[in-house]
């Protein structure tokens, strides 16, 4: 047997490997507008020989080198003045892109204390946990209690629940448990109603007894029968208490009608900004498309740059330097336009195929898939998927995100190609106008479905009924 060893082995092999400016180019291409415009904006930090253009007048010139210094150059200097004058017709290549930007906007010092004063003064909604410290004031406690109680606050989550146990902070803070027992049902008579429970139960429990009904048959189905009161199961639960199923029904009515999660109300949601990639506008009898280059700073090769190169007087590592940022702001430059042009397109393709859509709305969506855009457009399939994520498109039916577009669909018995998006309006609108003692089943959707000439199976009925968080017929009864 022998030892083991480590040993140095040389191999040759092939792998391929994006290069780091093919990376930066998909990145380009993959993030919305708002990240685009940060890029945009930390290359121009880095890079200093991008700029920002600011007059629509002020464009790139570039005219032959007037340097008595040609001798010393080599071919690839020769190169790179060939590469760099292309740059003039930049611009030209650029029309929509600068077209489209506006003028920059200067904003004087008094315009701009009154935004600072307005964004100061925008007011931030309390947490339910702010709440509920702000109500320890009023409370009848010590105040070595209320630091155990604003303790005990703090391990309420957003919904409103207690999310450790009493024997938990017992062993980590030295208090017995009667004591944290008695601080819990201080908080829990705050408000909301319900708060600081530990689960449904209680949180039911405490709505009812603040509503005085304690002892009353709502109260008792929950304390033994809430699984039961879930499922809709009132028969057995009239069976178990001895009750009629009336009278079980009449309370399972009262019990709906209070708040599972006690701290909706304060639950903060992060407001989400959203940019339109492009607007569809309606032009006569056509639609359309304009890119949304508004919201990107308008770049270009600084000329300062070029004056340098030029000067005989400047070091070759300078102009190695310089040369080598130019390049690469050359790429970003053509990187941009090359998002820009991609997401152009797929969002012509896209009103070409989906303008019964734009006409009439949700009822109307084709089925179209990014496989048959990328065969339509020469393009990669990937190419489609990176160039939609996380992208909207303004239409005249609303904002809609690129991706809301892309649907396998179904043939109805007339030929006419339907989206799925429409499968599921049709089915979410059946089960709305539905009556509510005699909910619809899935089969029964099935029917109606094939009556308007939309064959669809029961399985994939259900299906779409879950995508759309609906119950099942027998949950959805009332009455």
């Amino acid at each position: 047997m022998s030892d083991g060893y480590l040993s140095q082995v040389q191999q040759q092999r092939m792998q391929q490997v994006l290069a780091p400016q093919l990376r930066q180019s998909l990145e380009f291409l993959q993030v919305p507008l708002l990240e685009l415009r940060a890029l945009i904006r930390k290359e121009l930090d880095q890079n200093p020989t991008l700029e920002e253009k600011i007059d629509d007048h002020d464009r790139i010139e570039v005219e032959p080198g007037q340097s008595g210094n040609t001798s010393e150059k080599g071919d690839d200097e020769l190169d790179f003045r060939q590469e760099y004058e292309k740059l003039a017709h930049l611009d030209d290549e650029w029309r929509e892109y600068f077209q489209q930007a506006g003028p920059v906007q200067h904003r004087s010092a008094d315009s701009d204390a009154r935004r600072q004063f307005f964004l100061d003064s925008l007011t931030r909604e309390a947490t339910l946990q702010e709440h509920l410290v702000s109500q320890l004031g009023y409370a009848d406690l010590p105040p070595e209690d209320r630091q155990l109680a604003s303790m005990l606050i703090g391990s309420i989550n957003d919904d409103g629940y207690l999310n450790v146990t009493l024997g938990e902070l017992s062993e980590t803070t030295g208090v017995e448990m009667a004591r944290l027992e008695r601080l819990l049902r201080a908080v829990q008579a705050m408000d909301p109603v319900g708060v600081g429970a530990r689960d449904l139960r209680e949180c039911l429990l405490l709505q009812l007894d603040r509503l005085g009904l304690r002892e009353s048959l709502a109260a008792a189905i929950v304390d033994g029968h809430l699984d039961d009161l879930g499922r809709r199961r009132h028969a057995e639960i009239a069976k178990a208490m001895g009750r009629r199923v009336e009278d079980v029904q009449r309370a399972a009515r009262m019990i709906a009608t209070l708040e599972p999660r006690p701290g909706r109300a304060f639950a903060a949601e992060d407001a989400a900004y959203v940019v339109p990639e492009v607007a569809i506008q309606k032009v006569e009898d056509r639609y359309v498309v304009v890119l949304n280059n508004d919201r990107l700073p308008r770049i270009r090769i600084s000329r300062q740059y070029r004056r340098l190169m030029e000067d005989p007087a400047t070091p070759k590592e300078t102009r190695d330097y310089v040369r080598d940022k130019i390049r690469a702001g050359a790429f970003i430059l053509r990187s941009i336009d090359q998002r820009q042009q991609t997401i152009f397109n797929i969002a012509t393709e896209i009103v070409r195929v989906q303008r019964e859509f734009l006409d009439h709305g949700v009822s109307h969506l084709r089925p179209l898939t990014m496989a048959d855009v990328a065969g339509r457009l020469g393009i990669h399939e990937t190419t489609v998927s990176r160039a939609i994520a996380g992208k909207y498109m303004q239409t005249p039916m609303g904002l809609f995100e690129m991706k809301y577009f892309f649907t396998p669909g179904y043939t109805r018995t007339d030929g006419q190609e339907v989206s799925n998006k429409t499968i599921k309006d049709a089915i979410d609108q059946l089960i709305a106008e539905e009556d509510p003692g005699a909910p619809l089943s899935d089969q029964a959707l099935m029917r109606t479905l094939k009556e308007r000439g939309l064959s669809v199976a029961r399985r994939t009925i259900a299906k779409y009924r879950d995508e759309l968080r609906i119950l099942p017929s027998h949950l959805r009864r009332r009455g």
